[in-house]
């Protein structure tokens, strides 16, 4: 298309001249907003092939540069919604992906720590008082009911929630 030649638009004639000399600025422009200067390129040259096919047309009611500038803004928000849109469709097929590559059971490292912090555990158990100890061993390792604990230990229940209470706060400190 020559230089001189005048695009189509409802509002006054512009040239292909004029609408070049506001290409560096829309770079810059483009290339803060997104970043990326192969994206910014796209996205200014995106601006004037809607000017050219008529997408996009100058009403006169603005400066030109103005003008530019508000579609070079509607492409970048265009450019963002569908690299969001992507992006989330991209996640959601590594999400899968992920889900379907990985074992419900723990890995080794796993369950080497958790039977470590199990053997301090006993350990620490084992450390306390007798009359706690018993109680905890019983009653938490061992599962029994409260009447059962009770009976074993010749205690009553309020006797048992003040030990196991006190068992459980030296474990825990």
């Amino acid at each position: 298309m020559p230089a001189t030649a005048a695009l189509a638009s409802p509002g006054p004639a512009l040239n292909w001249a004029e609408l070049l000399s506001h290409r560096a600025y829309l770079l810059r422009f483009a290339q803060r907003k997104l970043q990326d200067p192969a994206l910014a390129e796209d996205v200014v040259h995106d601006v004037f092939e809607a000017v050219l096919r008529g997408r996009a047309a100058f009403a006169g009611a603005s400066a030109l540069r103005t003008w530019l500038t508000g579609v070079l803004k509607h492409k970048i928000v265009d450019l963002v919604r569908q690299r969001r849109a992507m992006l989330s469709l991209d996640d959601a097929a590594e999400d899968a992906e992920t889900l379907a590559l990985e074992c419900p059971q723990p890995r080794p490292d796993e369950l080497a720590e958790q039977r470590e912090r199990l053997h301090q555990t006993l350990q620490r158990i084992d450390a306390l008082p007798s009359g706690l100890r018993d109680v905890v061993r019983l009653r938490v390792l061992h599962d029994q009911p409260t009447e059962a604990v009770c009976q074993a230990l010749q205690i009553t229940e309020e006797n048992l929630f003040v030990r196991l209470h006190r068992a459980r706060k030296q474990l825990l400190s």
